[in-house]
C-alpha cells in the first residue's frame, strides 16, 4: 500500500530523470526518452515519482531485456492495463522513485503525454489548478491513492482535450 503525497516542486527532479536516462540509454540506444508527468512540468506540485516515457522501435525488444530492467531496479508489470505499453517501477510502497512507461513509436499515447506536459510548462495557471486540485485531494485521501486518482480523473480528462487540441493548433501553424 501507497500513501497519497504531493509535495511542492523539487529543483533536484530533472536531475534524477536525467541520471535514470543515462542507464536507460545505455540499455535502449535506439530508444527516445522523454520526462513526462508532473515531475517535469516546472513548479508545479507532483508526488515525488519520475514519471520516464520511453519510445522504441520494438517491444519484444524490451520484453527480451527484462532481466536487464531488474538489474537496474526495475520491477516489470507487463501492459499494466494499457494495450502495446510495457510498465515498470523502481521502488516499493512509499519508497517509489520511477514509474516507465514504454511504448513503440508514433503510439497515440506518446502523442497524448507529450501535449499534455507540454501544454501544462506552457499554461502556468492551468498547472497551478492542477498542482492545487492534486495538494486537496492527497489532503483528503492520504492513504487512498484510488481515492486520489478518482478525484482528479475528469479534470485531467478535460486538461487532456485542451492539450491535444492546443498540440494539434501548433502543429498546424508549424510551430513544432
Amino acid at each position: 500500500m501507497r500513501d497519497v503525497k504531493v509535495v511542492p516542486h523539487q529543483a533536484d527532479w530533472q536531475e534524477k530523470f536525467e541520471e535514470e536516462k543515462r542507464e536507460l540509454t545505455n540499455l535502449l540506444p535506439d530508444a527516445a526518452i522523454h520526462h513526462i508527468g508532473s515531475t517535469s512540468v516546472p513548479g508545479l506540485a507532483a508526488k515525488p515519482i519520475i514519471d520516464i516515457m520511453i519510445e522504441v522501435p520494438s517491444l519484444e525488444r524490451v520484453d527480451e531485456l527484462r532481466e536487464q530492467f531488474n538489474q537496474l531496479g526495475f520491477v516489470g508489470k507487463g501492459e499494466n492495463g494499457i494495450p502495446n505499453r510495457r510498465y515498470f517501477y523502481k521502488g516499493e510502497g512509499n519508497e517509489r522513485a520511477v514509474h516507465l512507461h514504454i511504448f513503440p513509436y508514433g503510439i497515440d499515447h506518446v502523442t497524448r503525454h507529450l501535449a499534455f506536459r507540454d501544454y501544462l510548462r506552457e499554461f502556468d495557471g492551468e498547472a497551478k489548478r492542477y498542482g492545487d486540485l492534486k495538494s486537496m485531494l492527497a489532503k483528503k485521501f492520504p492513504h487512498d491513492m484510488e481515492g486520489y486518482i478518482q478525484g482528479k480523473d475528469q479534470f485531467v480528462k478535460n486538461l487532456e482535450k485542451k492539450a491535444l487540441s492546443w498540440n494539434e493548433k501548433n502543429k498546424r501553424a508549424g510551430n513544432q
